[in-house]
């Protein structure tokens, strides 16, 4: 491990971008985990008991198929993200060492970010795609619900559920994981292009 004083032996643009690069990687790491593993719980719980609760089994469940199929692929790529962010953490490390043949090269530190930042965009899309099923199903609900005087022999499949609610709430903070994830990037990349020009 280098000695501290060899950190000041760094080249000011790269001590600034390392800093940088550790606390935005950490601050999106730790917020990224947090929203997925609430929203992992949430479409478990969703899993266990939304969908086999009623007479249909939870068939009109808004989880179930496409929305849920694509909730999840963003929930995976989520984790990708978290990931990501973990990398830059050490990768801010490497950026520190006293020798510099050890360092990352720019172009490399670059190519990172923009794969992160690919990935984070997928998730996303898949993320929206998936809210997009769940509302339309959502909406379809709503539009079936009976109006008036309640009738007992109505099917209770033909209201929204609280269930339906805990599923667009798992896919919203899955969408705001990943919008968290994009802008880290596009900051660091910002920073990573100011390190250069100074």
């Amino acid at each position: 491990m280098p000695e501290k004083s060899d950190y000041y032996a760094l080249p000011p643009a790269i001590d600034r971008f390392s800093g940088s690069l550790r606390v935005v990687g950490w601050v999106s790491f730790w917020a990224q985990l947090v929203l997925a593993i609430i929203s992992s719980i949430v479409l478990l719980f969703a899993g266990l008991f939304g969908f086999t609760s009623g007479p249909g089994g939870g068939a009109n469940n808004p989880g179930t198929g496409g929305g849920l199929f694509f909730a999840i692929c963003g929930l995976i790529a989520l984790y990708y993200s978290v990931y990501q962010a973990f990398r830059f953490t050490r990768l801010a490390r490497q950026l520190r060492s006293p020798t510099p043949s050890l360092r990352p090269r720019r172009a490399d530190t670059i190519q990172v970010l923009r794969f992160a930042l690919v990935a984070s965009i997928v998730g996303m899309a898949l993320t929206l795609i998936g809210a997009g099923a769940i509302n339309g199903t959502l909406v379809a609900k709503a539009l079936r619900q009976p109006r008036g005087i309640f009738n007992p022999s109505v099917n209770i499949e033909d209201f929204i559920q609280p269930i339906d609610l805990f599923i667009v709430q798992a896919n919203t903070n899955t969408i705001l994981a990943h919008f968290i994830g994009i802008v880290a990037i596009l900051w660091l990349l910002n920073a990573i292009h100011k390190a250069s020009q100074s």
